[in-house]
């Protein structure tokens, strides 16, 4: 299997894969490699916001365990813009649930924002890698507001997965393959 398709033959507009894991399970370690397979430069779109000083160091965290030749978009809400802005760049989205949480909390339209997702995703030209947060796994959050966070993450999941080329779990650093093709 090639790492992210970066053959010729894989730039159809369908080439995404989508790597799923639990925290620190090694997935943003695992689709940054994918990505960095491919002939860079590469663009790594930063969903998370910086909310409070533990956030902070998790994202100085991964910007400083980048290699060089990464371009930095840093997009909490518009997916899709950042995407089309990427061009013919192979791109790294980590994270969607981060990204969900954005959503969310900005009391934005989710449906909508996961169908102009994947409208971006179909017209890209270049190999896509999104990272997403396995959350359905764990206990039933207590509040109203974990419960829908953790059935729109299934739901976005689902969506993604459904018409990615490739989807990956990543348990304790190890990659397994869920879809390929």
């Amino acid at each position: 299997m090639e790492p992210a398709g970066c053959g010729a033959d894989r730039h159809d507009g369908a080439d995404w894969t989508l790597v799923l894991g639990g925290v620190r399970s090694g997935k943003s370690r695992h689709a940054e490699a994918l990505v960095t397979a491919c002939p860079g430069p590469w663009t790594y779109i930063a969903t998370g916001r910086a909310w409070d000083d533990e956030m902070r160091r998790r994202i100085a965290h991964h910007r400083a365990a980048r290699i060089p030749g990464w371009h930095t978009v840093e997009e909490p809400l518009d997916l899709s813009a950042a995407l089309d802005w990427a061009g013919g760049m192979p791109v790294l989205v980590d994270c969607l649930t981060l990204w969900l949480t954005n959503l969310i909390l900005d009391d934005r339209d989710v449906a909508a924002a996961t169908e102009g997702l994947l409208q971006a995703l179909w017209r890209r030209p270049a190999p896509t890698v999104l990272v997403g947060n396995e959350v359905g796994l764990g206990i039933v959050p207590e509040t109203p507001l974990g419960r829908r966070f953790r059935d729109e993450a299934g739901w976005l999941h689902q969506a993604i997965a459904r018409d990615a080329r490739r989807v990956m779990f990543v348990v304790a650093g190890l990659p397994l393959t869920v879809k390929d093709g």
